[in-house]
């Protein structure tokens, strides 16, 4: 019996080469439709990579920002796009039945010394997000959320200070590519596209060949899972309080004990939002 194949594809912007303005990250920018260029035409890429491997379907997660970067008129009939924000489970929205996961473009967690736009889901509300006592990027977040699905990450591409600081320490059977090397915080060098389209389709072979041969596995955290969120300010962690089961233990900052990834993950969407919530009433 035939079994339909497909993978997931989680496609953020910050660590996509060429991207070190943030008039590349926001629509409203003039150096946006730049960016979605880019980052279409290299999910694009690995998009055709895996379905010359064998695979019938490629879901991808649009996953920065407004989750609007890639432009629908330019990718393959073979794939579906999820698009639009917010929405749940955030980056790994969509992923569910694939037999692996794939992050393009995704860049290193807050506080990483020359890594281009660091941060962890939400720089404006978030200081720090640690998981059973890790500080973590999105790249460990979504990695255990997929585990949780038993979705193995295979290949991860881009900020080469997320692939040298987390990605071979947690899952070192990960193929990687390094899109970019970051001078500073807003300032980074990159490969030509051309080249990086090359060395996209031979990563996309090398992960193939892991996966068959089982050399990959879905990353798992211990449960239940205990969240600690440091916002950037006390007037959020004072609303993210009110939850049921959170607990304070500063002036920035809760924990949260979740019976699982997926329940921590959804906790800290919420209490995101809910800081948003506070910054338009009190704040603006």
């Amino acid at each position: 019996m035939y079994i339909l194949r497909k993978v997931f594809i989680s496609v953020d912007m910050e660590g996509l080469p060429h991207i070190v303005s943030r008039a590349h990250l926001t629509s409203t920018k003039q150096l946006y439709s730049e960016a979605r260029s880019i980052a279409t035409e290299l999910t694009t890429c690995v998009a055709e990579a895996f379905k010359q491997q064998g695979f019938d379907e490629i879901v991808v997660a649009d996953s920065h920002g407004e989750m609007i970067a890639i432009d629908p008129m330019k990718i393959p009939e073979y794939v579906e796009l999820v698009r639009g924000f917010p929405r749940p489970l955030s980056m790994t929205a969509g992923a569910e039945n694939c037999e692996a996961a794939v992050f393009l473009g995704y860049h290193a967690k807050v506080g990483t010394e020359r890594a281009i736009f660091d941060h962890t889901f939400s720089g404006t509300f978030l200081r720090g997000v640690k998981i059973n006592g890790i500080l973590a990027s999105e790249y460990l977040l979504n990695t255990y959320v997929l585990g949780e699905m038993e979705i193995p990450v295979i290949l991860v591409a881009g900020d080469k200070a997320l692939i040298e600081h987390d990605v071979k320490h947690y899952t070192p059977w990960a193929v990687t590519i390094a899109l970019k090397e970051s001078l500073s915080r807003y300032s980074a060098k990159s490969p030509s596209i051309t080249k990086l389209k090359k060395q996209l389709r031979n990563a996309v072979m090398k992960a193939v060949k892991l996966l068959e041969e089982h050399k990959v596995k879905p990353l798992k955290p211990k449960v239940p899972v205990e969240l600690e969120l440091e916002f950037t300010n006390s007037a959020y962690a004072d609303l993210a309080e009110l939850l049921p089961g959170a607990k304070r233990i500063s002036g920035t900052t809760i924990i949260y004990r979740a019976k699982s990834m997926r329940e921590a993950f959804k906790i800290m969407e919420l209490l995101v939002f809910t800081a948003a919530g506070v910054r338009y009433i009190a704040e603006t």
